[in-house]
């Protein structure tokens, strides 16, 4: 499926159980981590997650609002992108 796959990412206080929260919401919905990145740097966290969602049980935008409540719910902010959209805003 074209367009299935996006670019999530994480950011804020670091806490326990953040990719734990937001890895289990996309396994939950079907969702497959293609890759990640995550860094701590001081007390703030960071992540990027390139995920499939051709298997995904939720529409997009129902997806993006359980990433953004359950990122809230953790002090997080979450942003969730289509790869297509990210790669025609970032285009030199």
């Amino acid at each position: 499926m074209n367009g299935s796959k996006v670019i999530i990412s994480v950011l804020g206080k670091d806490r326990v159980g953040i990719i734990a929260a937001i890895s289990g919401v996309l396994a939950t919905h079907g969702g497959n981590i293609l890759d990640i990145s995550q860094t701590i740097l001081e007390d703030y966290f960071t992540m990027i997650m390139m995920v499939d969602l051709s298997a995904c049980d939720l529409a997009f935008p129902e997806l993006k609002e359980t990433l953004v409540k359950t990122g809230e719910g953790i002090g997080m902010q979450v942003n969730i992108q289509h790869t297509d959209t990210f790669d025609y805003m970032h285009r030199i």
